[in-house]
């Protein structure tokens, strides 16, 4: 499935037992079927950060056929359900900026925030997907409890932003990315953006919505925001070692 949906090298593929792995040490290791057929799945492991333990979300896909259906909501919904029984506070992953659906359902249909950008986080890709450009990433946020996840969660959608700044993905950036001839102006606006999300977040603002207009256009809304986005004052709690 990792071929089907990202195109990827035998060196890019994540191999049987790192699955195996992630299951036994606290990640995640999560499969949507459609009879005996796999049709998506979500592989997390845990991580820490300011001596607190999350959950990061390495990787999820859906097959083809399955898109556009709310199978990788469900998913990370699924995700976020085994992540909180295990007192869990905080999931993240990575995504591609440039990639406007994805963003938009991180942002608008989970909820997460984005304060972090790295830049080619992976080094160049065998991924189709990535047309040849570097693995710059966003790095979501998904505060599990905060009253910003519960409100997106439970009203469908990201609650009203009024930004301070404004950044933009244009449609034909797929079109861009896949035709060599243009393929520069997919590069120009990767550079472009960086430059405009790292100046964000020095100033202390994040990605609290998306938009998208009739065009396919995408938009990253960005400003201060008022609730506060870390890990409780409470001890932390053991968690379980395992996912099923």
């Amino acid at each position: 499935m990792q071929r089907e949906v990202w195109g990827f090298s035998d060196a890019d593929l994540i191999p049987v037992r790192m699955f195996v792995v992630a299951s036994k040490i606290g990640g995640q290791v999560i499969g949507a079927f459609a009879g005996q057929t796999i049709v998506g799945f979500a592989l997390s492991i845990p991580g820490s950060r300011d001596g607190r333990t999350y959950l990061h979300s390495h990787m999820l896909a859906v097959r083809e056929g399955y898109r556009n259906s709310g199978l990788g909501r469900r998913l990370k919904l699924a995700q976020r359900d085994d992540a909180i029984a295990r007192k869990f506070e905080l999931m993240e992953w990575t995504f591609d900026p440039l990639e406007i659906k994805n963003a938009y359902l991180n942002i608008e249909k989970l909820g997460a925030i984005v304060r972090r950008y790295t830049i080619n986080q992976y080094g160049i890709s065998s991924s189709r997907l990535q047309g040849g450009l570097p693995t710059d990433r966003c790095i979501a946020e998904w505060w599990l409890n905060s009253n910003r996840v519960r409100q997106v969660l439970e009203g469908g959608r990201s609650i009203n932003v009024e930004p301070e700044m404004v950044i933009r993905v244009p449609a034909h950036i797929y079109q861009w990315k896949n035709d060599p001839a243009s393929r520069d102006r997919a590069r120009d606006t990767q550079l472009a953006n960086r430059e405009e999300f790292l100046k964000a977040f020095s100033r202390g603002m994040a990605v609290l919505g998306y938009g998208r207009d009739g065009e396919g256009n995408g938009s990253f809304l960005l400003a201060h925001p008022e609730e506060q986005f870390e890990f409780s004052s409470e001890t932390e709690r053991e968690t379980a070692s395992s996912c099923t």
